[in-house]
């Protein structure tokens, strides 16, 4: 993510219901980095560990038919494995979390831990992605590029983690409060873990999808935040993003889950009642439209043959 300060400490203001989002800085674009990433020189993986096909790999499909993986064998352990990994790296880049450290130096520990576990950071040349992880910083909804900004004391920044582990994906996501955080910073990162929860409850065989946004609205209607519609949950796999996708707003569909089914979700969590963004010209972070702070927590979900697991809490 490329980053500009105007001014150094600002309070946005939502110009709708004047609400106060606190003190803290505002990511932007910067002017001479507008036009893409190119610039950007990649992470070099060893050519051992075994990377999906749009890094040049093959990945296996063993265990996943109908965008479900086969439960009680081989594929399963697998899956366990990828997200059980995720998790911990994501656990690992909390603890790198300080003033002063930037996010390229984030992403440089994140892409050595995962690649000293014979992993394949799952983002990394991901539709051109030039990094190993998402670093979103305060106004950031997701898929920010790291960069050289040094993250600042009341900063909040999600670290958004997958990585392709023996032919399966594990993805998670968690935000991280940056030195001393003003109380509506640390209850927009509070707010984000107890909406994902709230989807959670809603999983189960032969429940409907539609029920994880349901159980998310009716969490956060009385509160002032909102769910950004501009990023989904996805099903996960031996797919990075495939079928079944999850909508985090209020919606119609009727699909059911099924055991074997496994999708991740992950609501873009933003302070005040404007559920609006944009993108970046660099074609990947993505900015809350009135500069309100974002939050998003992403756990994966599988669904058994009597209920729902967390692969990833």
């Amino acid at each position: 993510m490329l980053w500009l300060r105007l001014p150094r400490r600002v309070t946005p203001r939502l110009s709708r219901s004047f609400q106060d989002f606190g003190n803290y800085s505002v990511i932007l674009p910067e002017e001479p980095f507008v036009y893409g990433v190119s610039h950007i020189k990649p992470r070099e993986v060893p050519l051992h560990i075994a990377r999906p096909p749009y890094a040049g790999g093959s990945a296996t499909t063993n265990g996943d038919v109908g965008g479900k993986v086969s439960l009680g064998g081989d594929a399963e352990k697998r899956l366990r494995a990828a997200a059980q990994l995720a998790r911990d790296v994501r656990k690992f880049a909390g603890t790198l979390v300080k003033p002063g450290i930037t996010t390229n130096e984030i992403d440089a520990a994140v892409h050595n831990r995962i690649i000293q576990h014979s992993a394949y950071p799952s983002p990394l040349h991901y539709s051109g992605f030039p990094r190993s992880c998402c670093t979103s910083v305060n106004n950031i909804l997701a898929h920010a590029i790291p960069d050289d900004r040094p993250l600042e004391d009341g900063d909040i920044i999600t670290i958004d983690i997958t990585v392709f582990f023996n032919g399966y994906h594990g993805d998670t996501a968690e935000t991280f409060l940056v030195g001393n955080v003003d109380a509506p910073g640390r209850e927009t990162a509070e707010i984000s873990r107890l909406a994902t929860e709230a989807g959670i409850s809603a999983c189960g065989p032969g429940r409907p999808f539609r029920g994880i946004a349901d159980a998310i609205h009716e969490f956060i209607r009385d509160k002032e935040f909102c769910v950004s519609p501009m990023f989904n949950g996805h099903g996960i796999g031996t797919d990075f993003h495939r079928e079944p996708w999850i909508t985090h707003v209020t919606n119609n569909g009727i699909e059911v889950m099924q055991p074997g089914h496994c999708f991740t979700i992950e609501p873009c969590i933003m302070q005040g009642k404007v559920p609006t963004g944009w993108i970046f010209p660099d074609g990947w972070t993505a900015s809350t439209e009135d500069c309100a702070r974002s939050a998003q927590t992403e756990h994966m979900v599988l669904i058994t043959e009597d209920g729902a697991e967390v692969l990833t809490r």
